[in-house]
């Protein structure tokens, strides 16, 4: 099965979805699974996992009523108030929805420090007694706080989204690059090949530029470790969903096919459990 294992879904609102700038007027448009699924038979894609993009309970019962009705998506990445006093039992409650495979939080848009937080740390801690994944979302800045996090939480199972952002449009690995090997010396660290695009300049980018740094997470993490996201729509931002793709696999044509599967598809089956 080849999984895509980063996508969003939404119903364009312009208050809700602040972020999406005037620069960005592509996204400023419905996507839905109707939209996604014919491009990821295109792309020959079988399943995608569906991840939170607004902080709301409301935002997780969207993705989750999307899923009983589209069979192509197996699993979701929702949101849920970690800080919160009840927080342990809202995932209580949320055990009871078996699409339902781990949460996130956008922490690149929070203050530094908030990974070190005595309420965010109890949430991560309650994940646990689900089974639940944790997708840490991050820029560069913030390596050194998520690297304290998961290894204060070594049996937890978290996947660093769009390989911490890096600063691809200036050419920078460091210190980047580094910090990424850190965080792969835990095993329960996994990362998501999604994003990168966007992190170089839009309208201008080249596919040799992601080589050095896609260098740098397979010699880290190794393919049993590494899943292939798309970031659709954002990825529209910069290109049609098949580029993405195809720059990851002329990177991994050299590799062994069982490698090949891990990438694309068998680590996002294990790590979410589909």
């Amino acid at each position: 099965m080849r999984i895509d294992s980063h996508q969003h879904f939404w119903k364009f609102s312009p208050k809700r979805d602040a972020w999406i700038t005037e620069n960005m007027k592509v996204l400023r448009n419905d996507f839905m699974p109707n939209h996604l699924q014919p491009i990821l038979t295109d792309n020959n894609v079988d399943a995608c996992v569906a991840v939170q993009a607004a902080q709301s309970s409301t935002e997780t019962s969207f993705l989750l009523d999307l899923a009983e009705v589209f069979n192509f998506i197996p699993a979701v990445v929702g949101w849920v108030d970690l800080q919160s006093d009840e927080a342990e039992q809202k995932l209580e409650w949320m055990a009871t929805f078996q699409k339902l495979k781990g949460f996130r939080h956008i922490v690149q848009a929070e203050p530094d420090g908030f990974m070190d937080g005595e309420a965010f740390r109890r949430g991560i801690a309650a994940l646990g007694k689900h089974n639940y994944t944790y997708d840490i979302l991050i820029a560069p800045n913030q390596m050194p706080e998520a690297l304290r996090l998961v290894n204060a939480f070594s049996d937890q199972r978290f996947v660093i989204d769009h390989m911490a952002k890096p600063l691809v449009n200036t050419g920078e690995l460091e210190p980047w690059g580094s910090m990424m090997k850190e965080l792969a010396q835990n095993p329960n660290v996994y990362c998501k090949v999604s994003g990168l695009t966007t992190e170089a300049d839009w309208s201008n980018w080249q596919p040799e530029q992601f080589s050095p740094y896609l260098d740098v997470v397979f010699d880290a993490y190794g393919a049993k470790r590494l899943m292939y996201g798309s970031d659709w729509p954002v990825c529209l931002l910069v290109g049609k969903y098949a580029e993405g793709k195809t720059i990851l696999e002329k990177y991994c044509e050299g590799m062994e096919q069982t490698d090949k599967d891990f990438v694309f598809g068998n680590t996002a089956a294990e790590f979410y459990g589909i």
